[in-house]
């Protein structure tokens, strides 16, 4: 097959060499006339040597690669592709006796930008987060059929709210292969987890904190914890195995409803679920909590909204630094993208300092392997989380 060739300016095929699989406007030098959003296309030097294969799209980053080797993006390439990432899962034992879900696929961490796949006990959940990736749906849906057969029950597309807003329209969430006939609850670590990935947020459950709930566990034995910006209640079901309380705080009734029947299904009866907003809820609650949780959603989307993002997280950590009992523990993360490792741990020292309050780092927390970070691409480490011990 032909694809279009877009070519760089001399010098700016530094980054590609070195494997990173992103292209900035600013560095092409000629791009086709006929070109279109989506079109799969490969990358050359001036002198027309072969660099990448990738998908264009308007905007900043006009290029997302799917290949540093020259070859015909088709079913059999998604084969290869996907295949790879579900031997690496196997390897670090993703799917086993206790847990049942994770993330199948992650973007650039797996070699494709734009693509995630969950993995919900033979439920697949995919989204698009480009033009190009929807693009290639069919193809995606083909190989996993041929790599999982009849281990698959479902597989749902949910690309409508990720996709850019030009492109929403053109989409909608449905069932590309199987259906649902039944609820579907999980196991995490043997804790049990109703999913409701067609009306849920992301694709349902927030894979992301698996490890990091399993510590917070640790934390929680006797204590009074609160677990802010709940959802279904991830964090809350591990720390009540241990806690003497917790309180389950989310602002979405939809969410709440799905925490209390979570705790139902892990035979908790020391969970209390408020829907309400957590700035509310936190202005009247000083010296009740052993531990709390802090886990917001995005505070900031892109770069021109870091620094409110910022005010956010620091306003957000010193309430809760001001009112948690001493000797407390909070686990306070951001899955901010613009806000890296330093700016957010700058940040809590600011909250601290702003809340009065002598503080140790226990943790620095991530993402798990699941959510594979590159050295050619550092940007893919989003999840940050720190544990504070609060004199």
């Amino acid at each position: 097959m032909n694809y279009h060739a877009v070519i760089l300016h001399k010098g700016k095929e530094v980054a590609l060499k070195r494997m990173h699989p992103w292209v900035f406007s600013g560095a092409i030098k000629v791009l086709p006339d006929q070109i279109k959003e989506g079109d799969v296309v490969k990358i050359t030097e001036p002198n027309g040597n072969f660099l990448a294969m990738a998908y264009y799209a308007t905007g900043s980053i006009a290029l997302r690669v799917l290949s540093f080797e020259e070859t015909e993006i088709n079913a059999n390439f998604w084969i290869k592709k996907l295949t790879k990432a579900w031997e690496y899962r196997k390897h670090i034992n993703c799917l086993n006796n206790r847990t049942n879900v994770f993330r199948l696929f992650f973007g650039e961490g797996d070699g494709a930008s734009g693509l995630i796949i969950d993995y919900y006990d033979g439920h697949l959940v995919l989204q698009a987060h480009s033009y190009g990736i929807y693009l290639q749906r069919a193809l995606i849906v083909e190989a996993l059929i041929t790599i999982f057969g009849n281990k698959i029950k479902s597989i749902f597309d949910k690309s409508s709210e990720t996709l850019p807003k030009q492109f929403a329209g053109q989409s909608k969430n449905e069932f590309l292969f199987g259906s649902l006939k039944d609820k579907v609850i999980v196991k995490e670590n043997n804790h049990l987890f109703q999913i409701d990935f067609i009306n849920g947020q992301k694709t349902g459950f927030f894979i992301d904190q698996r490890e990091n709930r399993l510590l917070l566990q640790d934390y929680c034995k006797n204590k009074m914890v609160l677990n802010t910006f709940c959802y279904t209640g991830g964090f809350s079901i591990y720390a009540a195995k241990t806690a003497t309380e917790v309180h389950s705080i989310d602002v979405s009734a939809k969410a709440i409803k799905l925490c209390e029947e979570n705790g139902e299904l892990n035979a908790i009866t020391n969970q209390k679920c408020y829907a309400q907003d957590t700035f509310d809820f936190l202005k009247d609650k000083a010296n009740i909590y052993d531990v709390i949780v802090l886990d917001p959603p995005a505070f900031a989307k892109n770069r021109s909204s870091k620094h409110n993002a910022v005010i956010g997280y620091k306003r957000l950590n010193a309430m809760a630094l001001k009112l948690i009992k001493p000797n407390g523990i909070l686990f306070t993360f951001s899955c901010s993208g613009v806000v890296d490792k330093n700016l957010f741990y700058n940040t809590i020292v600011a909250a601290a300092l702003e809340a009065k309050r002598n503080v140790k780092l226990l943790h620095y927390l991530n993402q798990p392997p699941d959510h594979p970070v590159t050295p050619n691409f550092p940007e893919g480490e989003y999840l940050k989380g720190i544990v504070l011990f609060v004199e």
